[in-house]
């Protein structure tokens, strides 16, 4: 319960306000409520995946920097395509993924965890920084 709800009541339990006012109120935080839900779904939603690394200066490296600028739309599309991979394929290839090191399963990846993975990328970014180098991972 919301402390503001928590207020509505006890001022109806003491007489402050009556039940028809404190309906009306609650009402009114509930559509504040959603109101807030549909502005947070209404942002802007991202077009690119960003992934920038600059290196530190002077370690001999023609390229300092790096800027990559992926299409989301692009990514959705490989998603459209992988699903067409066959499984006896996809088992394979997780195979040869996990043998480099990286563990990714192709049949557990659906298109809806890309656009979930990129509004918390949009909101956010994915910093790393070592001493050669700063990766920053973003949407926007």
């Amino acid at each position: 319960m919301t402390e503001q709800r928590k207020k509505i009541l006890e001022m109806l339990a003491s007489g402050t306000i009556n039940a028809d006012e404190a309906e009306r109120l609650i009402a009114a935080l509930e559509n504040n409520a959603e109101q807030k839900a549909e502005n947070r779904s209404d942002r802007k939603k991202p077009k690119f995946l960003h992934v920038k690394v600059e290196k530190e200066a002077g370690l001999g490296s023609k390229h300092e920097n790096v800027d990559i600028k992926i299409p989301i739309m692009l990514l959705k599309a490989g998603m459209k395509l992988g699903s067409m991979i066959p499984e006896s394929s996809k088992s394979e290839i997780n195979s040869h993924l996990s043998s480099k090191g990286i563990h990714l399963d192709l049949n557990n990846i659906e298109s809806k965890d890309i656009d979930i993975i990129m509004l918390a990328l949009s909101e956010s970014s994915i910093d790393i920084d070592t001493e050669k180098e700063k990766v920053r991972i973003f949407c926007a």
